[in-house]
């Protein structure tokens, strides 16, 4: 269980820490991430992508040329973000810390099957040579584990903002 801190400072006077339980389930339940890499230039990169919460940590894949891929090769720090699209109601999380390339194949075939489980027949993968392999044939891909060494979970009814440190 992680250090948990309401930060009374942007949270509403009757707020409270919001559970890690609630925010690893928004985690686990997200049908879209978005993932802030970093250019070698120094400029940010964000982009949308899928994945799931598996064991503690934020798994996702791309392709070895992708943007993505490319910024992790120079900088493995990574922001997660995910959450409810609205003002007054919902949860909104970041996940902060290194992306690192998943290659143990018991746990890549854990992973395919939490994709499977959750995104259906479309997001099928097979695992070879340390890599998911796309069912259809459309591509090869890497598996980032982003083992959370922060996370901030924003809630909106009341405003309430939670740390949790791991």
């Amino acid at each position: 269980m992680p250090d948990t801190a309401l930060d009374q400072r942007y949270s509403d006077d009757h707020a409270t820490a919001v559970p890690w339980e609630v925010t690893q389930e928004e985690l686990a339940t997200a049908g879209v991430y978005w993932l802030s890499t970093v250019r070698p230039d120094g400029r940010p990169h964000v982009t949308p992508l899928i994945g799931v919460w598996l064991d503690d940590a934020l798994l996702f894949c791309t392709g070895s040329q992708e943007r993505k891929a490319r910024n992790l090769a120079a900088n493995p720090e990574v922001a997660v973000t995910t959450g409810a699209n609205a003002l007054h109601a919902g949860l909104d999380v970041v996940v902060e810390g290194p992306a690192v390339v998943l290659r143990d194949e018991p746990s890549l075939t854990r992973a395919a099957a939490a994709w499977l489980a959750k995104y259906g027949e479309e997001w099928r993968f097979e695992v070879r040579d340390g890599r998911f392999h796309h069912a259809s044939g459309a591509g090869v891909a890497d598996v980032y584990r982003v083992a959370p060494a922060a996370v901030f979970a924003f809630g909106k009814d009341p405003y309430s903002q939670t740390r949790y440190a791991f």
